[in-house]
This record gives structure tokens, C-alpha cells and sequence, in this order.
């Protein structure tokens, strides 16, 4: 499919990308520090979940790490980032144009729920109310979907293994929406610990990145690449003890724009495989809404998963270690089945 001299230059161009975005981010974070702290922009706790039920468990797990100020959107470091060196260097409406939406509608419902996190007062500080970010989200994904049938012309995903399977515009439309917005409200949610939601998603981009370039999707390869870049700048500074935090500035646009790399690449159904963490986390904070409804107890400690652990004395680096390396080893086994599946046009 590619001589070897192409794809050396195909790769070149994507990691060129990577370490230009991880400079410019690095450049970038003292800005953004200098006006965080000079305009108070500290993460508040959060207390209680999105149904209005207390936190005591996590409360007092992490109560520590709001002795003092706790910056957040950290995340506008990425998507400054991330536009600029998409916008300059790679954009292309066939590969580069669609992500880069998702990306800044992601970030843009994230934003929004952070300022009111960070400069609201009284009930409304906790952010925006979950139906109406949800409402938001899906409106984002829909569109980001419309564009994906219509424009460009997608009419089917593939089945690994089995081959392409054919839908109506409608439904694939939904499919789309559905990726958009489980994935950022999955990141969202796996981003609790120091760490823990930077080094998933940079082996998640990782893995969709070499997906997109043996696919022959080079612009989406070095997309997945400048965000990576950023990803090794945020981690620098967020592994334990973080500096800052992303925020939702920075969950949702990871979230929405992997959704959206997922979809372009043809690889809707390998987004549980890569991102199966994203799947545990955000499925052990349902379970526990679930049991808490019908049965009237918890079933984990403290939801989503990594506190459960947390609450039963592991460590927060050794949570957040391993599941990088479960991330990793999952992200080689959606890449093989991608290789092996049919995914990749051999």
C-alpha cells in the first residue's frame, strides 16, 4: 500500500507535528498559569454527583488536594494548541476539518461548565446541569454527524472480520452522535486522578493515529499526532502531584474529538477495545447509579472505578500506572484487530 520512502515521510510529518505541538504547549503553559492565578481560576469540589447525592468517600479522598488553589482548564493549553498547529500546518476538509470541530465543540460545552465551576456562586457552582450538558454535547455530535453523511459522504461502518455494513444517513447520523458523546462524557468521567485522563487518551490517539496512517489517512495520522504532542506537555505537568487540571475544557474536546477519529477511520467498534477503560469507568459510575435506584445501596465504594480502588487503600500513581499499561495493551489489541480485521486495506 505505501512504498517505505512514503511512509517515511508520512510518519515524519506526524511526529514533526507532535513535537511542534508539544513545544507550543510548553511555551504556552506559563500564560496560562500567570492568568490563572491572577484571575482565581481554582477548581471548586465537587460534592455531589449528578443526581444530587452526597460524595463523602471521594470528599474526603481527595480533600488534600483543596487545602490550597487548584487551577483548572488547563485543557484551553490544547485546544489553542491544537487549532493552531491543525489550522496552519494540516488542514484539510477530507481528514482534518471534521475532528477539529469535534474538538472545539467538545471544548467549547466543557468551557462553558467551567466558568460557571469556577466564577459561579451558591447552587450553580457546581457547572452546568447534566441534562442540559448532555442536551449541548448531542447537538455537537449531531451536527459533527450530518456533516460525516452528507458532506463527506460516509454511508456504512466495518464490521471486523465481517466487512462494511450499510445504513441509512439517519442512522448512521445517530451512530456518530452516540460516539461523540459517550466518548467525551467517558473522559470526562476518567479524568479524577492526577495523570490518569492525560496518558489514556494520549495512548488512545495513539493507537487511532496509526490506524489512520496505514489506513492511508496521513492529515488524520498527524491530527491524532498534534494532539498526542499536547497530551506529553499536559502529563509533564500533571502527574502526580498535578499542577493543574484539564478541566472540561479538556475532557470533552479529547472526548468528542476521539469519537470523531474513531468514526473517520472506520473504527467505531474498536472504540470499546482501545478505549476500554473509557467503558469501565464510565460503566462503573452507571452500575453504581443503577444499584443505588433499584437496590438502595452502592456497589462500589465510591463510583466511577478508580475511587472504588482509591477507597480501598491502592495508591493514586500505582491506579493511575496500571491502567496506563492496561491501556496500552489494549490500544496493541484494537491495532492488530484493525490490521487483521479489515480495517486496514491490505
Amino acid at each position: 500500500m505505501f512504498s517505505h520512502g512514503s511512509m517515511s515521510q508520512e510518519t515524519f510529518f506526524g511526529l514533526i507535528l507532535a513535537l511542534g505541538a508539544f513545544l507550543f504547549a510548553m511555551f504556552l503553559t506559563p500564560i496560562y498559569t500567570h492568568f490563572a492565578y491572577k484571575y482565581h481560576w481554582w477548581k471548586k469540589q465537587k460534592k455531589t454527583t449528578a443526581t444530587g447525592d452526597s460524595l463523602p468517600v471521594m470528599t474526603a479522598l481527595h480533600a488534600h488536594k483543596f487545602k490550597h488553589v487548584f487551577p483548572t482548564m488547563a485543557g484551553v493549553i490544547g485546544v489553542v494548541t491544537v487549532f493552531a498547529v491543525t489550522f496552519i500546518c494540516n488542514w484539510d476538509r477530507a481528514e482534518t476539518w471534521l475532528p477539529l470541530a469535534g474538538f472545539l465543540g467538545g471544548a467549547f460545552v466543557g468551557f462553558v461548565d467551567d466558568l460557571i465551576n469556577v466564577f459561579g456562586t451558591g447552587k450553580g457552582a457546581a457547572g452546568l446541569r447534566a441534562p442540559v450538558k448532555f442536551f449541548m454535547i448531542t447537538m455537537v455530535g449531531l451536527a459533527l454527524g450530518w456533516y460525516f453523511v452528507y458532506k463527506l459522504g460516509w454511508t456504512s461502518i466495518h464490521v471486523p472480520f465481517y466487512g462494511d455494513f450499510h445504513l441509512g444517513g439517519a442512522a448512521l447520523m445517530l451512530i456518530f452522535a452516540f460516539a461523540v458523546v459517550s466518548t467525551s462524557n467517558a473522559v470526562n468521567i476518567s479524568d479524577g486522578l492526577d495523570g490518569l485522563a492525560g496518558g489514556l487518551m494520549m495512548i488512545a490517539y495513539g493507537a487511532f493515529g496509526v490506524i489512520a496512517l496505514f489506513r492511508g489517512q496521513v492529515q488524520l495520522f498527524a491530527f491524532c499526532m498534534t494532539v498526542v504532542g499536547w497530551l506529553f506537555s499536559y502529563v509533564w505537568f500533571n502527574v502526580p502531584p498535578a499542577r493543574f487540571m484539564m478541566g472540561d475544557v479538556g475532557s470533552f474536546a479529547l472526548g468528542a474529538g476521539l469519537g470523531v477519529v474513531a468514526m473517520m477511520t472506520n473504527s467505531f467498534l474498536l472504540l470499546p477495545v482501545i478505549g476500554l477503560l473509557l467503558v469501565i469507568e464510565a460503566g462503573s459510575s452507571l452500575i453504581q447509579m443503577f444499584w443505588k435506584k433499584v437496590f438502595k445501596r452502592k456497589i462500589f465504594i465510591s463510583a466511577p472505578i478508580h475511587h472504588h480502588l482509591e477507597a480501598t487503600g491502592w495508591g493514586e500513581a500505582k491506579i493511575v500506572m496500571r491502567f496506563w499499561v492496561i491501556a496500552g495493551v489494549f490500544a496493541i489489541i484494537g491495532v492488530f484487530i484493525a490490521m487483521t480485521g479489515g480495517i486496514v486495506p491490505r
